[in-house]
C-alpha cells in the first residue's frame, strides 16, 4: 500500500482510539532502519508511523551538510516508493522539534507540503511535532496555534507536547522530579488556545511521569491513570466525551499493565526508538565479535569479504529490529489490525 493519505491517516487514528489500541511510532535514521519498521509492520499485520527526529534527519542529510531538511525529505520520498511492496498503512511524522530549530525543519517541511497539496497532491509528511515543553506554556500553545493553522492547510496533523518528558532526546533534557506531570489545568489550557478539532486536528503528548532512554526499575514512576483525570477534566468543562488523541512518549522499558492502562485512557501512538536501536545494534555486535578475524585484516591477513560486507550484518539487524517492531504491535494490540 503506499504511505497512507490525510484521510486514511485520520481513520488510522479514529481506528486506535475507539478500539482502546495505538500504534507503534518507530524512529527510523536510514532506509535500513526504515525497511525495518516497514517489515515488522507487515509482518504484524498492523498499520503504523514511521518518524524521524531531527538528529535523525540530520543524519539522513549526510555528515558533509548535515542539513536536516534534506534528509527528511529524502527518507519520506525513498519511503513513499518502498511502502508500496508493504501489505500496511504507514504514516510518516517527525519526531521532538525545539523552538531553536522550527525555522530549520518543521517549517520548511510544511511549506513544502502546503506546495503539494497546492498541486493537487498529498503532503509529504502526515504529522509533524513541535515540542514546546522547554517554553512557558503560554509561548508554547502561541506557537502551536501559529503552527496548528500551517498544519491544517497542508492536511497535517500537528502532534504537541504540553510539559517536559524527562531524559534527555536530541539534545532537549529535561529533569526527573514533579514537572514531568500535566496537569487538568494544562489541558484545559491547551482545548481552549488549539480547540478541539475545530481549528485543525492535534495529537497531545501528556506527560504522566515519562522519561526518554532506559532507567533502572524505579527511577521512573509513570501514572497511566492521569491521562484519564486529563480527560474528564476537559471533558467536563467543554462537553466532548474523550477530548484528546494522547501520545505516549519515553515508552521504552515501560511494564505490560502500564501501556494496557495509557491505551484504556485515550493513547493512539506511542513512541519506540530506545529499544528498537538497541534490537537494530546488537546482533551486528555479535557479528562482529563472532566474526572477528573476518570482519578485520587481522595480522595482514586479508579478512573475509562475505563477513565484513554489509549486507551480511545489515540482514540480521533488520530482521531483529522488525521483530521488535512486531512485538510492540503485540504490546499496542495494533496487531492485526491493519485497515482491510
Amino acid at each position: 500500500m503506499p504511505i497512507a493519505t490525510p484521510e486514511v491517516y485520520n481513520e488510522m487514528l479514529d481506528r486506535a482510539k475507539a478500539g482502546k489500541f495505538a500504534y507503534p511510532a518507530i524512529n527510523v535514521t536510514s532506509s535500513q532502519t526504515l525497511n525495518a519498521a516497514l517489515r515488522g509492520f507487515a509482518e504484524a499485520e498492523s498499520d503504523g508511523i514511521v518518524q524521524i527526529s531531527t538528529g535523525g534527519a540530520e543524519f539522513l542529510g549526510g555528515q558533509y551538510s548535515k542539513d536536516m531538511v534534506t534528509g527528511a525529505v529524502a527518507l519520506a520520498e525513498f519511503a513513499h516508493i518502498v511502502a508500496e511492496k508493504y501489505p500496511v498503512n504507514i504514516a510518516l511524522h517527525t519526531d521532538h522539534c525545539p523552538k531553536d530549530k522550527l525555522d530549520g525543519y518543521v517549517r520548511p517541511l510544511l511549506a513544502l507540503s502546503r506546495k503539494r497539496v497546492e498541486a493537487g497532491l498529498d503532503p509529504l509528511f502526515q504529522s509533524h511535532m513541535w515540542d514546546g515543553s522547554a517554553e512557558t506554556l503560554a509561548d508554547n500553545l502561541e506557537i502551536a496555534q501559529e503552527l496548528l493553522e500551517q498544519a491544517r492547510a497542508a492536511k497535517i496533523i500537528l502532534e504537541v507536547e504540553i510539559t517536559p518528558t524527562g531524559g534527555e532526546e536530541d539534545g532537549v533534557s529535561h529533569e526527573i522530579n514533579d514537572s514531568l506531570y500535566t496537569t487538568v489545568e494544562d489541558a484545559i489550557r491547551t482545548a481552549e488556545a488549539l480547540g478541539l478539532g475545530e481549528k485543525g486536528r492535534y495529537l497531545l503528548a501528556a506527560s504522566f511521569g515519562n522519561v526518554h532512554g532506559v532507567y533502572k526499575p524505579g527511577n521512573v514512576v509513570l501514572r497511566p491513570e492521569l491521562l484519564k483525570e486529563l480527560a474528564d477534566g476537559v471533558s467536563a468543562k467543554f462537553g466532548k466525551a474523550a477530548p484528546f488523541d494522547f501520545v505516549f512518549h519515553g515508552g521504552s522499558g515501560s511494564t505490560e499493565q502500564e501501556i494496557l492502562t495509557a491505551l484504556e485512557n485515550g493513547v493512539v501512538k506511542m513512541n519506540i526508538d530506545t529499544d528498537t536501536q538497541y534490537a537494530f545494534t546488537r546482533p551486528v555486535a555479535d557479528h562482529m565479535f563472532k566474526n572477528y578475524d573476518g570482519v578485520l585484516k587481522v595480522d595482514g591477513e586479508v579478512g573475509d569479504k562475505k563477513t565484513y560486507d554489509p549486507r551480511t550484518w545489515g540482514k540480521l539487524a533488520e530482521g531483529s529490529m522488525a521483530a521488535r517492531v512486531v512485538e510492540a504491535t503485540q504490546n499496542l494490540r495494533s496487531a492485526g489490525n491493519k485497515i482491510k
